[in-house]
């Protein structure tokens, strides 16, 4: 199965009783393990949880830290891309040249990567300094 599939798939158990926009999304681990999330919504946040932080959740649930693909996927005109608290979880876990694949359920496509999505992205590197 692709990751868009998985991705696919888990899209289905969105609980999204507010908003009625179902998204997916799955990861590929290191170890090559596919990991799937997707939005949830509740009355005190009818905004919700998003799908790739609920992905990242299950990998780091399952003792892995590092992630080598993403595929995210909705029912829209045109790919949605991740909300900036999910790029930067994308780029807490995975490299700049991890590609991800935005996807529509009409068979819309973006191909890009965690940099691209987040240019000058914050990490580690930055508090080599602090004591």
């Amino acid at each position: 199965m692709s990751l868009v599939d998985a991705a696919r798939e888990v899209r289905e158990m969105a609980y999204v009783p507010y908003s009625k926009f179902k998204v997916g999304a799955a990861v590929r681990a290191a170890s090559g393990t596919v990991y799937r999330g997707c939005n949830v919504e509740n009355v005190a946040y009818p905004e919700g949880t998003c799908a790739e932080a609920g992905a990242i959740a299950a990998m780091v649930a399952a003792g892995e830290t590092q992630l080598v693909e993403v595929a995210v996927i909705a029912d829209s005109p045109d790919p949605v891309p991740p909300c900036g608290g999910c790029r930067q979880k994308l780029a807490e876990f995975g490299a700049g040249d991890v590609p991800v694949t935005l996807a529509t359920t009409g068979g819309g496509r973006l191909e890009t990567t965690i940099a691209d999505l987040l240019p000058g992205r914050f990490d580690a590197s930055h508090m080599r300094n602090a004591t």
